[in-house]
């Protein structure tokens, strides 16, 4: 790229023609389908037998229309590729609309070896539909490449850094940064990797990191500091790539622990180049587990509820991408950041995230974002893959955070309805106190405990608070993960019990549960519920249980413990009672000291730590 992101190309790359995956374990057909026929598929080439059909109409293969008209400048839109053959083939362009339908609006017949190039509009897109590639070996084989959508360049292309934090998982993030240096064209448009490593187990120690690392050159900053956790690490990058004397670049923030397909941020680096004003682009989320399953299409948050990751009406959840298309175009209030681009001017514009270490940060900085005039586009046909979070355990002290957090972040955009949310709170710790989870419901409370001690919790960047809830967790048997063939109970003794359909009237069991448990009018003996089975409403029925967890790698043991419950039960009256009287001079409190906690002084202060 020539210097200070000038552009002297007629053309700019938005999308290019992605045939394999970066992994084995994604299947190809989310890249290029064989609709007739057969052939062979490399990374940026397919070959057709004779009388073979390819079509783009898949995940990665579509080109976004109705984002691109909705978002951007450009009003129409280049498809050329590269066409090897001995015979006749026929190239189609072709669309869909809101419902699906397809229409072919351009065809292309030749014979021979040729460039190809079709061209169309994008006028007809604003609420959906998208654009594709149909492409016919008639009478002789044939291979493409080269394939790439195009669109006018800008007068300049902004550059783009990406930046990566990580805690001790050094593999996987040298995956990471490696399947970034994999790809020459990814290489060139990067202006740096900035990977900010806050753990022990250094990545910068691990083989693959060191290959990357010579293939990225300078462009590659290896930074170490504290553990801040991910706002910590994330923040650290978006310091560094808008610091002063640096070219001002847009960032991609991204997580350590994906599967990263490295076309993702060629694409939404382009988007964001060619918006109309500065928006914040990201990717979709992919299951790492089950890699064909989109996780949301788009997502937004509910402040009066302070519930995060919502779906947006209409947007595709936790569907195959081998099986359906995102037709519709759903627009999000913010993109969480497994993959998001940041754009220069919203740092420069709204600060740094809020110093509150790990969760909600992404969601509060697209909020803040919003408010100050940056929409969020998460951007289709761009995704990574990342663990499912059907995996995780909900009775984690990741917990402590998100109760923390949200509370926070309620705070500084919206009048928190205290007496809406004491009964949330009241009824959802409730529910963990009849399910025999203790420490869940610790957890849950010390977050409101810490929220309502303000803005000064916040003044390490969570250090302390990692290791204060972490201990406070380790005091309840329950929290803690037994291999299941190792487990501290007699297996002889223990009987499987499944959970019949749902029950009615919610709190009326949930008030009977309790009473029974309060009464000990519970069933003894040792049972085992399955995960799918773990229903606060079933598991409360009995004494003594063990429940698989989550993440299939152990269980959990549960035992019914009247004391503990009723000191816990006492703990959560009062202090709703206190978050009630409190949480209003509280909030005030969180918003006069947002310009400080946001400040690049107090950021850099963590670093230093």
């Amino acid at each position: 790229m020539p210097e200070n992101g000038q552009v002297m190309a007629r053309r700019l790359v938005v999308q290019r023609g992605v045939f394999v995956g970066m992994s084995p374990i994604v299947n190809d057909d989310l890249y290029v389908e064989f609709r007739k026929g057969s052939g062979e598929r490399t990374r940026h080439r397919v070959a057709l037998d004779k009388g073979a059909r390819i079509s783009t109409n898949t995940y990665f293969g579509r080109f976004a229309a109705s984002y691109w008209q909705r978002w951007t400048t450009v009003t129409e839109v280049e498809a050329s590729l590269r066409i090897e053959s001995e015979g006749r083939f026929r190239v189609r362009m072709v669309a869909s609309d809101i419902a699906g339908h397809r229409r072919i609006l351009e065809t292309r017949d030749g014979s021979g070896s040729s460039e190809v190039t079709l061209t169309t509009s994008l006028d007809k897109f604003v609420d959906g539909g998208a654009l594709w590639l149909e492409v016919d070996s008639v009478d002789a084989p044939m291979t493409i490449d080269h394939l790439e959508w195009t669109v006018a360049a800008p007068e300049t292309v902004r550059p783009v850094s990406v930046a990566i934090c990580t805690f001790n998982r050094a593999d996987d993030c040298a995956e990471t940064v490696a399947a970034l240096a994999s790809d020459a064209t990814v290489r060139d448009l990067v202006s740096s990797v900035y990977v900010v490593d806050q753990g022990n187990d250094l990545v910068k120690d691990r083989a693959r990191f060191v290959e990357a690392a010579d293939k990225l050159g300078e462009k590659l900053k290896y930074l170490q500091q504290p553990n801040l956790g991910g706002a910590g690490g994330f923040s650290r990058g978006l310091f560094e790539a808008t610091s002063e004397g640096t070219d001002l670049a847009d960032v991609i923030l991204m997580d350590d622990d994906i599967l990263c397909e490295p076309e993702t941020v060629l694409r939404l680096n382009a988007f964001a180049n060619m918006t109309v004003e500065p928006t914040l682009v990201g990717a979709q989320m992919m299951y790492l587990l089950n890699p064909d399953f989109l996780n949301v299409g788009a997502e937004d948050v509910d402040l009066k509820t302070l519930h995060h990751g919502q779906r947006v009406p209409k947007a595709l959840i936790n569907t195959s991408m081998l099986k359906k298309r995102q037709e519709r175009r759903v627009d999000a209030g913010y993109n969480a950041w497994w993959t998001c681009l940041i754009p220069a001017e919203v740092v420069e514009a709204i600060g740094l995230p809020v110093p509150i270490f790990f969760q909600w940060d992404d969601v509060e900085y697209g909020i803040r974002a919003r408010k100050a005039g940056f929409v969020t586009v998460t951007l289709p046909n761009a995704a990574v893959w990342h663990a499912d979070f059907y995996w995780k355990d909900f009775d984690d002290w990741a917990r402590y955070f998100s109760t923390r957090n949200s509370l926070v972040v309620g705070s500084l955009h919206s009048d928190l309805d205290t007496k809406g949310l004491s009964r949330q709170f009241f009824r959802q710790i409730s529910e963990f106190l009849v399910g025999m989870q203790y420490g869940l419901a610790f957890t849950t409370l010390k977050g409101i405990e810490d929220y309502l001690d303000g803005p000064e919790a916040l003044r390490d960047g969570g250090i302390e608070a990692m290791a204060s809830i972490r201990a406070g967790r380790a005091q309840y048997a329950e929290t803690i993960k037994h291999d299941a063939a190792t487990a501290p109970i007699a297996s002889n003794e223990l009987h499987t019990e499944r959970a019949g359909g749902e029950p009615s009237l919610m709190r009326v069991i949930l008030a009977k549960r309790g009473l029974n448990q309060w009464l000990g009018r519970t069933r003894g003996g040792l049972v085992n519920i399955p995960r799918e089975d773990a229903h606060w409403w079933h598991i409360s029925q009995f004494d003594h249980v063990v429940v698989t967890d989550a993440s299939q790698s152990g269980v959990r043991i549960r035992q019914r413990d009247k004391a503990t419950a009723r000191a816990l039960l006492i703990r959560t009256v009062k202090l709703l009672r206190r978050f009630q009287k409190e949480a209003p001079a509280v909030s005030a409190k969180y918003r006069a000291a947002m310009p400080e906690l946001t400040s690049r002084e107090n950021w850099a202060r963590l670093y230093e730590k």
